[in-house]
């Protein structure tokens, strides 16, 4: 071993890393990993809120759906088979498809879409990840119910790095929206008249709004707990288009684990989630027996932006407490509260020391600088619903991103067909200016739309400046990078990024492993990964309204130098277009 340790040390980063990578592999093969067969249905089911019955699409009649737990090394098997009235796909968020990128999920990226009254057969291999991720669909906005918690346990001969207590029970707490219409009309209404769509109508925890809304107080969703017990609760936000603060009144949390990595416990009174992240806190029941609300509502930075200003809530209620007692509300940071989303940002960070760096490249081949505008296009010859008679398009370099609609792209490099995608996305801004400044010119809010992916070769070690903008809105959107378990955030800021002064604060140490980057309000995030999974891996923004827009991109990850290292043959059921 000691041998082993001194051939690592001698390698290059990118070789190093893959090296693990493949003795990772062979340990897990080598131990014994059980199959978890699961059977999805998709279908309209009615669900009573906010005091009215609407139908809506489930997985198995639930809302949310399903939570499926598996220990790191076990394989999972999910047939979905999909009886609504829509095309469907299932999107294992945060799940490091190691060379099995047919079953990541998103529509037209990785695969078509399944139609309606056909089945998909998803099989993937959960490695070197332990903790909190979840499961969504990924077309369109049914993901608004379509959704449920994937839970990773330790292998059986491990346990968890947080040995100062043992959590007495695991509870899901899955943040969520609920809107009063379908949400497919909400966002085919917003896409046929180029306007924003609806806010939501409420938000939900576990998928009950909670005490403050009409017709829910019955059926808030409750956590029972003895004093002095300690809980691990693991808490997803699946909101669909709202970062969300979250916070248990007169409780201190400790956080231990962000996406399915484990992190240096901190305390903290209040998390902030993107959509799509999650968060692993260990709550111990230190106070006076009582009830006391669990509570989430918006943080919106957006200049005049809409947004659901509303507060949904869950009861922790002490063993012994009064059932009519009225439950202690939490104070949560004020909607726009920026400085308590960057503070809990801030304290996040990875087992790493600086004796035992995490593996994050120290230094990358590919360096790349996307910025994110939210902008305008005409609508010839009618009027849309966007300011000034114009359609809403957002955009990364100034690309607003169309998807295919004959083939994914997936397929499409895999099999070499043409005319899917073009390989140009641009790796700068093709204009510089400032890009936070409060008046930009109006020459820069028309994006183009095209279908550009970058290819990245095998292994390579990559950076990601992620430039926040304020064309026409500065927002802070949640990028969602499903596709690269290893990315790294290792700096962020507000304002413009300064490539010759922020890199030297950047920390390669112990950094946070993210599957989704919050990138500060009119500021920029630094993200680095390596190439070292082969397939077509989307990068998007995770608030679904700008997705709709056209703000994502694609990046493609080349086969690695033999078959181990390469991407595996699509499965025979694979859907067509």
């Amino acid at each position: 071993m000691e041998a082993f340790n001194q051939h690592l040390s001698a390698q290059p980063f990118a070789a190093r890393f893959v090296e693990m990578v493949i003795c990772l592999t062979l340990f897990t093969a080598m131990v014994s990993a059980k199959l978890h067969t699961h059977i999805f249905v998709l279908r309209s089911t009615p669900v009573k809120r906010l005091c009215g019955t609407h139908n809506i699409i489930t997985v198995n009649g639930q809302f949310p759906g399903p939570t499926l737990h598996v220990r790191n090394g076990d394989k999972l098997k999910v047939k979905v088979h999909n009886q609504a009235q829509y095309n469907a796909t299932i999107h294992w968020h945060g799940v490091r498809q190691f060379r099995t990128g047919w079953s990541d999920g998103p529509e037209f990226i990785t695969q078509c879409p399944i139609r309606p009254g056909r089945s998909y057969t998803y099989k993937f291999t959960v490695t070197g990840q332990e903790g909190t991720l979840w499961w969504h669909a990924h077309s369109s906005w049914l993901r608004a119910t379509v959704y449920g918690a994937l839970i990773i346990l330790p292998r059986l001969d491990t346990t968890y790095p947080f040995t100062f207590t043992r959590p007495h029970r695991q509870i899901p707490i899955l943040l969520g929206e609920w809107w009063n219409r379908n949400p497919m009309d909400v966002v085919n209404q917003a896409t046929r008249t180029g306007a924003a769509p609806n806010v939501s109508d409420a938000f939900t925890i576990n998928g009950q709004p909670g005490d403050l809304y009409k017709c829910s107080a019955s059926d808030t969703f409750s956590v029972s707990m003895k004093g002095g017990e300690t809980n691990l609760l693991r808490v997803i936000n699946a909101a669909l288009n709202t970062d969300l603060f979250f916070s248990i009144a007169s409780h201190t949390m400790t956080v231990v684990a962000v996406d399915a990595l484990y992190t240096k416990p901190f305390q903290t009174n209040v998390l902030m989630l993107g959509p799509g992240q999650t968060t692993d806190i260990l709550l111990t029941a230190n106070q006076a027996t009582g009830r006391y609300y669990m509570a989430a509502r918006a943080y919106s930075s957006g200049q005049g932006v809409p947004f659901d200003n509303t507060t949904t809530t869950a009861i922790l209620e002490y063993e012994g407490s009064s059932k009519t007692s009225t439950p202690v509300m939490p104070n949560l940071p004020f909607y726009n509260d920026t400085n308590s989303a960057t503070s809990f940002a801030n304290g996040l960070r990875s087992l790493g020391s600086h004796d035992h760096p995490v593996f994050v490249p120290q230094s990358v081949e590919e360096n790349l600088s996307y910025t994110i505008g939210l902008g305008l296009i005409k609508c010839p010859g009618q009027s849309c619903g966007g300011p000034n008679g114009s359609r809403f398009a957002a955009s990364m370099n100034n690309i607003s991103f169309v998807p295919p609609t004959t083939s994914s792209i997936l397929q499409a490099q895999h099999f070499g067909m043409k005319g899917v995608f073009s390989a140009d996305f641009p790796d700068n801004p093709s204009v510089g200016f400032d890009y936070t400044a409060q008046n930009i010119s109006r020459g820069l809010w028309s994006p183009v739309k095209a279908t550009r992916v970058k290819v990245l070769k095998y292994n390579s070690t990559v950076q990601v400046i992620l430039q926040g903008t304020n064309i026409f809105a500065g927002e802070s959107p949640s990028l969602s990078i499903s596709m690269v378990m290893t990315s790294y955030i290792v700096g962020a800021g507000f304002g413009n990024y300064n490539a010759q002064t922020d890199p030297q604060k950047f920390n390669l140490v112990d950094p946070p492993m993210r599957n989704t980057v919050n990138v500060p309000v009119n500021g920029w995030a630094a993200i680095r990964f390596v190439a070292d999974n082969p397939g077509a891996w989307v990068m998007h923004c995770h608030l679904d309204v700008h997705i709709t827009w056209g703000l994502a991109m694609v990046f493609v990850f080349n086969n690695g130098p033999d078959a181990l290292l390469s991407l595996q043959s699509p499965p025979r059921d694979l859907p067509l277009c």
